[in-house]
């Protein structure tokens, strides 16, 4: 999630309990031509271990040698991102435009594995369209390049994030009894009850969640407490989430800088308190400000407002 799982939201969700984390995905071509912003997504801190970084693209020569800048910089593994339905990505071939492609996918993917030491996963989806959910064969045929695990968003490209993510057929490649390599899912997770499910119904080895914790990053917790005791966790307190906000905001300067620290702190500091009544004006006034002092006086008031 591009702008998104920056370093300052990946501290915020490791402190709940995230096991692994990627990187926000990072462009081939960006990567070997040396571009400022793609660069800067490499940095990487001990407290985020492990972490993979993210790739993507669909020129060969330039996902091997972005591959190899970027076990460079450190990684745990790196992830070929095959997923991103985003139009401008997937009508140039790379994210889930590689569903298209599919041999071109298993050829890219095999020299990937070759030309790095390190672990090396998959994301896509189910296929391009309702006439091509054909995830059962492409997971067989990435497993045969060698990938250590794969991980399956419920639908297809051209549905985006629409509908609801099919399950059903995430199960179907779990159950394959050619598939040994780990199948993750992914998509509409965004509860406890909802993670359960997708370990007892499908089977899956693990869940990847990314919408569902925007706002929430203690989702994390919630789960694994869930999972483990079978109980709900509370809501965190109005304080908590501000105190929360504040260190986040904190972390995003530090790596960005002002403005765009703050820039990029907005979907996040609206997203924290969503849900709360009469809560416009105060919303407005937080992702309009540039003012630092100023956001952390407006996150004060939200407790007096709200305790």
């Amino acid at each position: 999630m591009e702008d998104v799982t920056d370093p300052s939201f990946r501290y915020i969700c490791k402190q709940f309990g995230a096991d692994v984390m990627y990187t926000e995905f990072i462009p081939s071509e960006g990567l070997i031509r040396d571009a400022k912003k793609s660069i800067k997504k490499l940095e990487l801190y001990d407290v985020e271990r492990p972490i993979g970084i993210q790739l993507y693209g669909h020129q060969l020569d330039s996902m091997v040698e972005a591959a190899k800048i970027a076990e460079a910089a450190g990684p745990d593994l790196i992830d070929l991102n095959f997923g991103c339905p985003v139009r401008k990505i997937a009508v140039r071939g790379a994210g889930a435009g590689m569903l298209c492609n599919v041999p071109l996918m298993i050829e890219l993917t095999s020299a990937i594995v070759k030309s790095v030491k390190l672990p090396v996963t998959v994301k896509t989806r189910l296929g391009w369209d309702e006439n091509s959910r054909n995830i059962v064969d492409i997971a067989e045929q990435l497993q045969d390049t060698g990938i250590k695990a794969i991980t399956i968003h419920g639908r297809t490209r051209a549905q985006l994030y629409k509908g609801s993510a099919d399950w059903a057929l995430i199960g179907e490649v779990k159950k394959n009894p050619r598939m040994k390599i780990p199948v993750i899912g992914n998509g509409d997770i965004i509860s406890p009850q909802g993670a359960r499910m997708a370990f007892e119904r499908y089977g899956v080895d693990g869940i990847m969640i990314g919408r569902g914790t925007v706002g929430r990053p203690w989702i994390f917790s919630d789960i694994r407490h869930f999972l483990e005791t079978g109980e709900l966790l509370p809501d965190l307190s109005i304080a908590e989430k501000v105190s929360l906000a504040k260190t986040q905001l904190v972390k995003s300067i530090e790596w960005k800088g002002i403005p765009v620290g703050i820039y990029e702190m907005r979907r996040h500091l609206s997203n924290y308190f969503k849900g709360l009544r009469d809560f416009k004006e105060i919303r407005l006034r937080l992702v309009t400000s540039l003012d630092l002092a100023e956001i952390n006086a407006i996150l004060d008031s939200i407790i007096d407002k709200y305790h």
